[in-house]
């Protein structure tokens, strides 16, 4: 099925509009490239319906928030929603600040989304309407990890049912549930948190995903994140030992490029917990 999916985006080449954030802006527009995806980046609120008409998928990011955005965050959302569009929201930053807090809560209440993706700081900050958060960095008290899996999938599986989406929380361990079923992820490499964005990165890849494979979503959005942890893997491998983070970001948007479905079939590490 992750074979499936990544071969389905490249097929589709679906048209993802993303409100995002300006650190980052420019990554995401590469990797949706590097996926076989085309993005589009308007945050104008004059301008937001009409391309969100034309795209089929919506990327959400409040990374870089500001008063002007946040219209045309909404005005998007309602739009694309009214179109059957899938729509994502990554609450970046949510907890670390009154207003992205507030502003994030707002969307979940004024828009349908199909995906909520983010930390797992940033995700117990939408579920309980506060938290704590270390920049745009997950607190380390709320970190996913072995001793504490069991917990953390109960928590994010009972999310995604009480709002009738998928919950994605990504770190050292993946989280990917819809309710009834949670793939739980091993890929990547502690590295990636050397780059600024590949969180973002991911929202914007995983919303080319669910946008090509409507009728998976689940799998889609898990497909997305095994494999952006697969090319952090492979383009680690292919670091030289002089080279930092910097190259490792441009060796992760070309694994990207280069992965095809067998490549992310056989390298995915996932278990499934019902």
């Amino acid at each position: 099925m992750l074979k499936e999916c990544l071969e389905n985006v490249r097929k589709k080449s679906p048209l993802v509009h993303n409100i995002t954030n300006y650190v980052t802006v420019n990554d995401v527009a590469n990797i949706l490239l590097a996926c076989g995806a085309s993005p589009i980046m308007a945050d104008d609120r004059n301008d937001v319906e009409d391309i969100t008409t034309i795209c089929g998928g919506l990327n959400i990011n409040i990374g870089t928030l500001n008063q002007n955005t946040v219209p045309s965050m909404l005005l998007a959302g309602k739009k694309a929603n009214e179109l059957g569009h899938q729509v994502l929201l990554d609450p970046v930053g949510a907890g670390a600040g009154t207003f992205r807090t507030e502003t994030a809560l707002n969307l979940m209440k004024e828009v349908r989304f199909d995906v909520i993706r983010g930390n797992i700081s940033e995700i117990k900050t939408l579920a309980r309407g506060f938290g704590r958060t270390k920049g745009v960095d997950a607190d380390a008290a709320d970190a996913v990890t072995e001793d504490n899996l069991s917990r953390a999938v109960t928590f994010v599986k009972e999310m995604a049912a009480g709002l009738g989406c998928i919950i994605a929380v990504t770190g050292a361990i993946d989280l990917v549930s819809d309710g009834n079923s949670t793939y739980v992820i091993r890929n990547g490499r502690p590295e990636m948190g050397q780059i600024t964005g590949t969180g973002c990165q991911l929202s914007g890849l995983m919303t080319a995903y669910m946008t090509a494979n409507p009728d998976n979503r689940l799998e889609a959005a898990a497909a997305a994140v095994c494999a952006m942890g697969l090319a952090g893997e492979i383009g680690w491998s292919h670091l030289e030992s002089y080279e930092g983070n910097a190259t490792y970001r441009n060796r992760i948007i070309d694994a990207i490029y280069r992965m095809d479905g067998d490549t992310l079939e056989k390298g995915a590490r996932y278990e499934i917990r019902q």
